[in-house]
């Protein structure tokens, strides 16, 4: 399968988005401390934040890693084909982003990174561009942009809650 757009790679700049797609850009606070930022890196990097989100994740690496396909099961209907294209793996930031293949119901990118800053706050961050693909897509318009928003906002919460006992806050 191919990719749908032709900025692969591109939210790893930040606030890029291509002419045509819609921005999005999700920040959560996840707690304090090393602990918190190490459980958060693991548990996004292995695919067990989407999982604790009971969204399905079918991936051909048990990691995020570039070249890894993913496909993401919404409600047991959706079916939504992505590949890796760039991971981080840093001293305060480790993260990763896919961009979507042929059959995806959107067209875009969506990179999902863990940063600590100085003050030892971690950070989920979810930013994307994305248009629709697919007619129901396209249809919902701000609808479907609304529910993207929404699963960026339970992507942090869920990634909090996995982290709370590694809290030092």
């Amino acid at each position: 399968m191919s990719f749908t757009y032709e900025d692969v790679g591109a939210t790893r700049e930040s606030g890029f988005c291509p002419p045509g797609f819609h921005p999005l850009h999700v920040r959560t606070r996840i707690g304090e401390g090393e602990r918190v930022f190490h459980r958060a890196a693991e548990a996004l990097c292995t695919w067990e934040m989407h999982r604790a989100m009971g969204v399905g994740i079918e991936a051909t690496a048990d990691r995020a890693a570039p070249g890894v396909d993913v496909t993401v099961t919404l409600a047991g209907l959706i079916k939504a084909p992505c590949r890796v294209v760039w991971t981080l793996s840093e001293y305060r930031r480790a993260g990763w982003a896919y961009g979507t293949l042929t059959g995806h119901p959107e067209c875009g990118e969506e990179a999902f990174v863990v940063e600590r800053t100085g003050d030892g706050t971690v950070w989920l961050t979810v930013s994307a561009f994305s248009r629709g693909a697919k007619w129901y897509a396209r249809l919902g318009g701000a609808a479907t942009r609304g529910f993207q928003a929404a699963y960026a906002r339970r992507c942090g919460t869920t990634l909090r809650k996995l982290c709370a006992p590694f809290d030092e806050d």
